[in-house]
């Protein structure tokens, strides 16, 4: 709830839309700007209500979860600084690879993915990167069918460039 409070209306918009692709993010920020919110269920309750009023009653119960989901994904990412976190990582990343080493990476949503594929392509135009994963690889059905939560995963993989001494 604090950083709801120090927040503007447009910065939760923005920390919506970049952390989590929220659709409704405009909206769900002007309520959430409106109203104190100081809990969980405050929150959860007024995302409700946003989806509610734009969202014809069939589709409502699975986007209005896919909604709650991505919000809480928002803030969590923010609380947590977590895609500075993994900037970071990505930037170093390649000075802990050896010459002709392989790494991998697993992201779960497309905020994540879209960071490691941006830094894998800047590394390949860059020639840190002598190869990398021109597509995710995704799980396949099988693999969705026995693990679900598999559904979302995006593999992607990179070579370190051999140097030239």
């Amino acid at each position: 709830s604090a950083l709801l409070r120090t927040l503007t209306q447009a910065d939760l918009a923005e920390l919506l839309a970049q952390n989590a692709d929220e659709p409704f993010a405009d909206a769900i920020a002007r309520a959430l700007h409106e109203q104190p919110i100081d809990t969980t269920t405050q929150l959860a309750d007024c995302v409700r209500r946003v989806l509610a009023e734009r969202l014809p009653a069939g589709n409502r119960p699975q986007e209005t979860r896919k909604a709650l989901q991505r919000t809480f994904q928002a803030l969590r990412i923010a609380v947590n600084d977590e895609f500075r976190a993994l900037d970071q990582f990505l930037a170093h990343l390649p000075d802990c690879l050896a010459p002709g080493g392989r790494v991998a990476i697993l992201s779960f949503h497309s905020g994540e993915d879209r960071r490691v594929k941006k830094a894998f392509q800047a590394g390949h135009r860059g020639g840190v990167y002598a190869a990398v994963a021109p597509d995710p690889i995704r799980p396949s059905a099988d693999e969705r069918r026995a693990n679900p939560r598999s559904s979302s995963a995006k593999l992607r993989w990179a070579l370190r460039a051999a140097r030239a001494d």
